[in-house]
């Protein structure tokens, strides 16, 4: 449960800045979540099993899958953005139990298996015991309380990186964004790669958040991208309060 908190409260810290600083209400943000489960899982299943390179995949795969959606997305605003968020998230959602079956393993979700390469491990000369390998970090394991701290440390960063953004004067730029739009393109600023470049620090937040998922229970499924888990964040960082640094956090913790 404590690793669920700290978990969705890095979630909801992400969407935050895009809602809560920039004003723009995303309904497909769990499409992220799901991409940095499956890329966690195809780095334990590829590389190793260690949690560092799938945290790092992770961020950086559904950075890139932010940047697609948003610059699509970005191009609409108000219920209109909204509304392609919500699509392309369901599209996603759709596509892993369809045409990426291969990838995604469908209805039964991507798991690990004992004869899978972990080209890494096998180079560095760590063999697989009895059974499927957990998680680890440099040899020890992250199931349990050490699953939790990895998680804890990870908020506590992502919370400070989200405060530095903030008090910012990039921050400073967000909020503009939300309070008048128009009147700052009137005066020349691009509005729009800002929002844009929220919206890809948003999906980072997000495909990390998928990626302790992963850590934490080495198991990826299309359940993570639907668009009740997107409402769910909606509803975490609204309760809290959409714009403070912690009430998204304290959202997370009451809805889980």
């Amino acid at each position: 449960l404590l690793q669920k908190f700290a978990i969705f409260g890095i979630f909801a810290i992400g969407y935050n800045i895009l809602f809560g600083l920039t004003g723009y209400l995303s309904f497909g943000h769990a499409a992220f979540l799901g991409v940095g489960s499956y890329t966690a899982v195809w780095s334990f299943k590829l590389l190793t099993m260690n949690v560092l390179p799938a945290v790092v995949l992770s961020v950086l795969v559904s950075a890139v899958f932010a940047l697609l959606i948003g610059y699509i997305s970005l191009r609409r605003s108000g219920i209109y953005f909204s509304i392609l968020t919500l699509a392309f998230a369901q599209m996603s959602y759709n596509l892993a139990y369809s045409v990426l079956t291969p990838i995604t393993n469908g209805e039964t979700g991507l798991q690990l298996a004992r004869n899978d390469p972990r080209i890494l491990d096998r180079m560095a000369g760590i063999t697989v015991g009895q059974g499927i390998p957990s998680t680890d970090l440099f040899g020890m394991s992250l199931i349990g309380w050490s699953g939790f701290y990895f998680c804890a440390v990870l908020l506590i960063l992502s919370f400070y990186i989200a405060m530095r953004i903030t008090r910012s004067p990039f921050g400073l730029m967000l909020k503009a964004v939300k309070s008048n739009q128009n009147r700052l393109k009137y005066t020349g600023v691009n509005t729009r790669s800002y929002a844009l470049t929220a919206f890809v620090i948003s999906g980072c937040y997000a495909g990390l958040a998928g990626a302790l998922l992963a850590v934490t229970d080495p198991l990826a499924g299309a359940d993570r991208m639907q668009w009740t888990a997107s409402g769910e964040v909606v509803l975490m960082t609204i309760l809290g309060g959409a714009g403070t640094l912690l009430g998204p956090v304290m959202g997370a913790g009451i809805i889980k």
